[in-house]
């Protein structure tokens, strides 16, 4: 196994700031080229200054622009390449099938009969079967196509980037399940290449488009909650039920990738669905930047006696505990409070609970709102009662308040999300979402930075707690230009555009399942 060094430089004397840059510039390219399993590694260069952490930033290449707010041509028919159909994969491809103006070009995994099975899944949309691609390297030679706008990525977590940069490298948007980058080199590399091939870079963070977290987030962006100065989330998942479900390596692997990966690496290794939502009502990046984090955990237990439990080995050097929490502040003076624990037993908890100076909402354990009357009265909502904020609102009162501050997200796609499923609906918003800003030319929802900022807690919160909970300094992924856009928006295209794309999409859709349909009759005659 490749081991590298972390960098620890106590003294950075000004004179040398331009040859540490340059030194950083070249790890990350030379780390490109070494095997995948080199990937996982926390070892990108940090300094201690003044007892703060500090990692470098690499210098923005001459000529490569800022992707923020990136937009390009439209794309009337979003053709898809789904790579990795184990869990979650599958259950993609049939979303997709439901959504007009898209075309699934190629379904790749590591197990061939997985990828075939998703065949039945076009068949039964009456969608033309689409080619196939498997083992190891299959991902590379559909990458190589050139027929393919979007390739969906659905593997395990070491898959993720190496998948990506394939993609990337050939001109493909790439839209990558969660966590999408592991570590700082990972991070840097997807930032780098969506700037310089000016190539969107997707997370795929469903929680984004919980229902209750659109509703809550427009809420924020209207202001009722006054200013959000304390916010929290977490993945709080007790996960027996699944460990037997995450792919092996064989019939001696008896951790599976996730076990593994935790075995291995300390730190908040899943933030996203705690961070993603309450990040979009901070404005992150588009306002406001996360500044320093503190990083602390509890040892492995749990953690310890499941590797026992699986392996017959015990394992003294598990390395992440079972409860990690991260602290974070931001440039604007607002506190961040991420938790991540898939080890003891608790009920499923992304906490996601926003306090704010005129207002207070909780998802978990009990949802609610919490208001005075005043500030209701103000934003247009009759309430049955007086409140001073010290309350839950009642179900009447709740109800009127959704009414009044319902996301155009839930009221658009909504009723067809809770028809079609996904996590109750929020996969298929996010995935509609996604096709609609491809196919209007429109910035997406979620940027390759908000990916920097959600995923760097694993590494930066690692360097936290292995150097006695230090503060960590939390680089400015988008190197300086964290000010540019005042406050997050969902972008939307105008009416006439918008109604003229869908036609289109729908009639190619149309098209599409009547060749399906001939396709898949001809194949059950060949058949028989």
């Amino acid at each position: 196994m490749h081991v590298f060094p972390i960098f620890v430089l106590n003294i950075t004397p000004i004179s040398n700031i331009m040859r540490q840059r340059n030194i950083i510039a070249l790890v990350l390219a030379v780390l490109v080229l070494l095997p995948s399993h080199v990937w996982a590694q926390f070892n990108w260069p940090y300094t201690i200054q003044d007892g703060t952490i500090v990692t470098e930033v690499p210098v923005r290449p001459g000529g490569q622009q800022s992707a923020l707010g990136l937009a390009v041509e439209k794309i009337p028919v979003v053709r898809v390449a789904f790579v990795g159909l184990g869990m979650r994969g599958p259950d993609a491809v049939e979303r997709w099938t439901h959504i007009p103006g898209i075309e699934v070009k190629a379904l790749c995994d590591h197990e061939r009969d997985r990828a075939e099975a998703c065949q039945e899944i076009l068949r039964k949309a009456s969608m033309p079967a689409a080619d196939v691609y498997y083992g190891e390297d299959g991902y590379k030679d559909l990458c190589r196509r050139n027929d393919i706008d979007l390739v969906y990525i659905a593997t395990d977590w070491l898959h993720h980037y190496l998948i990506a940069r394939e993609a990337l490298e050939h001109g493909h948007h790439v839209a990558i399940e969660v966590p999408s980058a592991m570590n700082m080199t990972e991070i840097w590399s997807l930032i780098n290449l969506s700037e310089s091939k000016r190539l969107h870079v997707m997370m795929l963070e469903n929680c984004c488009y919980d229902f209750f977290e659109l509703n809550s987030l427009y809420m924020a962006q209207r202001g009722l909650l006054g200013e959000v100065i304390y916010v929290q989330g977490a993945y709080r998942h007790e996960l027996s039920p699944y460990w037997d479900e995450y792919w092996k390596r064989g019939a001696d692997d008896k951790l599976g990738w996730r076990l593994d990966y935790n075995s291995k690496f300390r730190g908040d290794v899943y933030p996203t669905h705690g961070l993603g939502p309450i990040a979009q009502v901070l404005n992150l990046h588009r306002g406001d930047r996360m500044r320093t984090l503190v990083a602390m955990d509890t040892r492995s237990f749990n953690g310890q006696e499941l590797f026992k439990a699986r392996t017959g080995e015990y394992c003294p050097d598990f390395k992440n505990g079972d409860h990690t929490t991260t602290l974070i502040s931001t440039e604007k003076g607002k506190v961040i409070e991420i938790h991540h624990n898939v080890m003891t037993p608790q009920p499923y908890n992304r906490m996601y609970q926003l306090t704010g100076t005129k207002g207070f909402v909780n998802k978990y354990p009990v949802e609610g709102f919490a208001l005075a009357t005043e500030v209701m009265k103000k934003a247009g909502v009759n309430v049955s009662k007086d409140y001073t904020g010290h309350s839950y609102l009642n179900k009447e009162d709740t109800e009127a308040l959704l009414q009044r501050f319902t996301s155009p997200l839930v009221k658009r796609y909504g009723e067809e999300a809770k028809e079609v499923g996904g996590h109750g609906g929020m996969d298929f918003i996010m995935d509609s979402r996604l096709v609609y800003c491809l196919q209007n030319g429109l910035p997406l929802d979620i940027d390759v930075y908000d990916l920097a900022e959600w995923c760097c807690l694993a590494e930066l919160g690692s360097l936290s707690m292995n150097n006695g909970n230090k503060p960590v300094q939390v680089p400015d992924f988008t190197r300086g230009e964290w000010s540019r856009f005042r406050g997050y928006r969902h972008a939307w295209a105008k009416p006439e555009d918008e109604a003229a794309t869908r036609a289109a999409a729908m009639e190619f859709t149309k098209q599409l399942k009547a060749k399906g349909a001939k396709y898949w009759e001809k194949a059950a005659g060949a058949a028989d």
